[in-house]
């Protein structure tokens, strides 16, 4: 399973770490996901989904 949402398609972002001398690295930043038990498509099944979703109710949870 790719660490990305399932509702919005959000995924890794890339760029640099940048030292104090401005020398520069590749870094990740990873959305945050969480598993959650949402209804899907008429069906209760446990999807990742970014907090976004979550917060703004794209998705419908079910307990």
């Amino acid at each position: 399973m790719a660490r990305m949402c399932s509702i919005c398609g959000k995924k890794r972002s890339v760029g640099h770490n940048i030292s104090h001398a401005n020398n520069k690295t590749k870094r990740t930043w990873q959305p945050n996901l969480q598993k959650v038990r949402a209804r899907v498509e008429g069906s209760v099944r446990r999807v990742l989904v970014c907090t976004d979703c979550i917060h703004s109710g794209r998705i419908e949870k079910v307990a």
